[in-house]
Parts: C-alpha cells; structure tokens; sequence
C-alpha cells in the first residue's frame, strides 16, 4: 500500500515542499545528520551503492558525488518520476532511478557494497542477499515510541500494535539472524512543535503515520489530540528514529 499511499501524495502535493513545516527540536542531536555523517564514512568514488526506497531522488543525487554509482529503487511511479526529472535538471550521470520490489529485487548476489535506507524499505533477507562480502548495510527507521501519543489517541497507525519491543532491538535481531553482524546502533528521540492545526492536518496527510488519514473523518481524534498537547511553543508531536550499520560477516 506504500506506494499507492506515496503516489496519491505526490500527485497531490508534488515534491511536499511549501507545506507547512514544524518547529524542531534536537536535544539528542539530528538523527538525519548521523545517518548521513555515516553514510559519508563508509562512501567512496569506487563504491556502487544502492537507496531502497528512493522517493523523489534528491537525498539519492546529493550523495551521486560521494560513489562510483548510486542506483535509486522505489515502488512510487510518481516519486520516480520527481526523481528522473530532478536527475535530468542537474545532469547526474552516476545515478540510476527504477521501479523495483525491494523484498525481491533485480539485483545478483553479492554485488552491491553499501545499501541504505533512509525511512524506506528494510528487507533484510534480501539487502544481505545482494551486498558483498564485508559490504554495508544502512537504515535510519521509525522507532516504536513515535508519535505514540497520537496513535494511541486515534487509535491506530505506522506500527500500532506491532511493537512490543524496543525496534531498534528487533532491527538488530532480525539482521544478526540473516547474517549481518551490527557495528552501530543509536536510538534519537526530538521534537515537533506545529504552529495551527491547520498545519498538523496538512502536515498528517503527506506522511505514512496514518495512510488512511482523512481530515473530516479524522477531525474528533485530532482535535482531541490538538487539546492535550498544545503547548507554547506549538502542538507537540514526539519523534523517534533509531540507526544501525551493519557489515556483511
């Protein structure tokens, strides 16, 4: 359902950007930052790496200059299309963008050095099946604490129910049982804070929080949610990323 979710937004809102965006606040540090601090540490101009659910490419093309080639796959035709454009506009030549499976991809075994994911797919099985011998395997993802409070609040949501552990441990059970063996980990907690909302509404239907998410349905739990947590310095929305690197045994 991800990419019909990530295509109805794309058609809808285009590349996202000039949508309102939240005050945020890093009192463990920039999860995003680490990752990329990361990805830069193990790049290199004769390395192929490979971005499991792409989106609109820009993050796939700003890291074209570090790698011999990047290939950017995606099951969102409209996402795809945003990236091609965008690869066109800068003449990026080192990149490729395909629609893929990335639980079954095209790829033969043993022939990617580095695979990332950055909020996207995370099929280890495969991710191991087609990195190298002592290649690497990349992930910042959704941590279970999440927006739990809005969860909870509408009852539902990305990874409701689901978790009963810490995921950031289940990440790294599930990658030693495949054959990785995990040399990072780090869980980052921040803050959201939004201005209206109005912002919030909007800002919930571009993201995979809720894919279901309809404002007039769903207007009685926000608005509930709105309430509870309205601070000063706007709605208060948690976040939770974790990252793990892991090596190819």
């Amino acid at each position: 359902m991800t990419g019909q979710f990530y295509d109805k937004v794309t058609r809808k809102f285009g590349t996202f950007q000039g949508v309102p965006r939240p005050l945020t606040t890093y009192p463990q540090g920039n999860p995003e930052e680490m990752f990329e601090q990361k990805l830069f540490e193990l790049s290199g101009k004769d390395k192929v790496a490979l971005d499991l659910g792409c989106g609109d490419g820009r993050f796939t093309l700003r890291m074209a200059g570090y790698f011999q080639e990047i290939v950017g796959i995606d099951s969102s035709v409209e996402r795809l299309k945003l990236a091609q454009a965008e690869q066109q506009l800068q003449e990026q030549t080192n990149v490729r963008f395909e629609q893929q499976d990335a639980s079954q991809t095209s790829f033969a075994g043993n022939i990617i050095d580095l695979v990332y994911s950055r909020r996207g797919p995370t099929p280890y099985q495969e991710c191991y099946r087609i990195t190298k011998p002592k290649g690497y395997f990349l992930t910042i993802s959704i941590g279970e604490k999440d927006a739990w409070e809005l969860k909870q609040t509408f009852g539902r949501g990305q990874g409701y129910g689901a978790w009963k552990t810490s995921a950031l441990e289940q990440a790294e059970e599930r990658l030693q049982r495949v054959g990785f063996e995990v040399v990072y980990r780090q869980d980052v907690l921040f803050d959201e804070y939004f201005a209206s909302y109005h912002d919030l509404d909007v800002f919930l239907q571009g993201v995979p929080i809720f894919e279901d998410f309809d404002s007039e349905k769903d207007r009685l739990s926000l608005e509930a949610y709105v309430a509870r947590f309205q601070t000063d310095k706007g709605i208060h929305l948690p976040r939770h990323r974790f990252l793990v690197v892991a090596v190819k045994s």
